[in-house]
C-alpha cells in the first residue's frame, strides 16, 4: 500500500512541475478596498494595458524583460488613487503570507508593475511567480535601496488599502 501511495505522489508531484504557472482563467490577484474585492485572472490583468521592464535583479542572474501591468494603472481600475497627495498605503500580501507596505503617494504611473511574465514565460511559484512586484532598479539609483528591494514582493496574490501611521 505504501508504495502505490508513494508512486501517487510522485507522479502528482511531477505533473505539478510541468503544469503552467496558472490557468488563463483563475483569479491570481485578489485587491480589497474597504469591505468590497475585486478578482484578476490573467486576461483581466491583461486588458488594462501591458507595460515592460527590462533590468536587473538582485534575485535572478542577468537582464530580464518583464512583462506586466503599471501598479496604479491596476489600483484605479480597482478605485484606488495613487500619486502626490494621495493619503494611505496598499498592504501587498503574497501567498506564504508575507506583507509589504508601499505608500500610495510613492506610486508613479508607470513604476513599479505588477509583472506576470519574465522573459515572455509565465513565472511559476518557484520563480517568484505568478505575479511579482517589479522596478526598474536598472534605470535610476533610486530604484536600488533597501525600502525598494522591500516591496519587491513576489508570489504576490493580495492587496488591500491600509491607513498611514
Amino acid at each position: 500500500m505504501s508504495y502505490l501511495v508513494s508512486r501517487a505522489a510522485l507522479i502528482l508531484s511531477s505533473a505539478l512541475l510541468v503544469a503552467p504557472a496558472f490557468a488563463q482563467d483563475a483569479p491570481l490577484l485578489t485587491v480589497e478596498v474597504q469591505d468590497k474585492s475585486r478578482s484578476y485572472d490573467l486576461s483581466s490583468l491583461k486588458a488594462l494595458g501591458e507595460a515592460e521592464v527590462e533590468t536587473t535583479t538582485i534575485w535572478t542572474e542577468g537582464v530580464h524583460r518583464f512583462t506586466g501591468v503599471p501598479l496604479a494603472t491596476l489600483l484605479a481600475d480597482a478605485g484606488i488613487g495613487t500619486g502626490a497627495g494621495s493619503e494611505g498605503a496598499i498592504a501587498a500580501t503574497a501567498i506564504n503570507d508575507y506583507s509589504i507596505s508601499i505608500p500610495l503617494d510613492e506610486i508613479q504611473p508607470e513604476v513599479p508593475i505588477v509583472a506576470y511574465w519574465m522573459d515572455g514565460e509565465e513565472m511559476s511559484v518557484r520563480d517568484k511567480g505568478p505575479l511579482w512586484i517589479v522596478f526598474p532598479y536598472d534605470s535610476a539609483e533610486q530604484y536600488r535601496t533597501e525600502v525598494i528591494y522591500s516591496q519587491s514582493i513576489w508570489q504576490l496574490d493580495r492587496i488591500s488599502v491600509t491607513e498611514t501611521e
